[in-house]
């Protein structure tokens, strides 16, 4: 018996559409789609969303309706992250998103969205008894989680995500230095209790999940001459690779950035300010390697439901 199943992730930058189909003992990726739809922009920091950005996550539902009937799709589960849940008219789009498409969208919390993150990473391979941390940097929120093999000792997610930084403390550009010493005191406040947690549970390795580590490592392999393997969920870079981007990335401005081998014009403009939070997190913990995770929110929704199966990637359409 088989089933197909489509999972819709709202994120604040990117909505992501995720079709499956479970059999048995494996969950076999069929589609995956994704559409830079930005619903934080021009309306985060305002606490609504903007109508230029209610019209583009609009037709991306309409795109995702369209895919969901092409594939046959028999169960649809939508979740809404940050920039929605935060928003003022955020549950009026995810009611004008039921009316014109029947698809429904679960606003979810900040604890249950590290909870899924963490469940996503674990979803790609075997843990070690020694916590790590996990790290989601989203437009609207950041996810941290520290967890081993066996448990959860510890999560939490804060309203401090890309977007909100960006707008915060990025308005000049290249960031100054000024900038950047004005958001890492900021951090020691907002990140107070993540501190705390590092300094009980300990964890050595941080895992990041999200399209920033994604273009850190490709920022990487690019300056080294590395192809990704094919299928490859997973990617380590050194610390110390990190932090030359890091150097690199504070001093060029937009369209200088945005000739960096392996860039995103995505990711371009909440890079730096992403890049100075992955900064501040690296001088709390002991780590000689990043890892960046392709797999977080959406792969958690699948392993929390089919925790005993396998995902395959080989039939994926990227």
């Amino acid at each position: 018996m088989k089933e197909r199943i489509a999972i819709i992730d709202l994120g604040t930058n990117t909505f992501h559409l995720f079709i499956v189909e479970v059999r048995e003992d494996e969950v076999k990726t069929l589609y995956r789609e994704k559409i830079a739809v930005k619903i934080g922009k021009d309306g985060i920091s305002k606490g609504r969303i903007s109508a230029a950005a209610r019209k583009r996550a609009l037709h991306a539902l309409q795109v995702f309706n369209t895919l969901i009937y092409q594939f046959e799709v028999g169960t649809v589960t939508g979740v809404a992250t940050s920039a929605i849940r935060s928003a003022k008219n955020g549950q009026q789009l995810l009611d004008d998103i039921k009316e014109r498409t029947s698809i429904d969208i679960e606003i979810i919390s900040g604890e249950r969205e590290a909870e899924l993150i963490f469940y996503g990473v674990k979803s790609t391979f075997e843990l070690s008894e020694t916590p790590q941390l996990v790290m989601d940097i989203g437009g609207g929120s950041v996810e941290f989680i520290i967890g081993n093999n066996t448990e959860i000792f510890w999560k939490q997610s804060f309203e401090i995500g890309a977007q909100r930084l960006l707008d915060k403390f990025h308005k000049e550009d290249p960031m100054p230095q000024s900038s950047i010493d004005e958001m890492c005191v900021w951090l020691e406040t907002e990140l107070y209790s993540l501190v705390q947690a590092i300094n009980e549970f300990k964890p050595h390795g941080l895992i990041g999940c999200s399209g920033t580590f994604d273009t850190l490592s490709e920022i990487y392999m690019k300056k080294k001459g590395i192809e990704r393997l094919p299928g490859s969920l997973n990617f380590q870079f050194p610390i110390e690779a990190n932090n030359q981007i890091y150097q690199e990335l504070l001093t060029k401005d937009r369209k200088q950035r945005m000739r960096i081998p392996g860039m995103v014009s995505m990711r371009v403009d909440m890079i730096v300010v992403a890049s100075c939070l992955i900064q501040f997190v690296l001088k709390n913990i002991k780590s000689e390697n990043i890892t960046a995770c392709s797999y977080a929110l959406k792969e958690g929704l699948l392993y929390t439901s089919f925790s005993q199966v396998r995902i395959s990637e080989q039939n994926t359409s990227d």
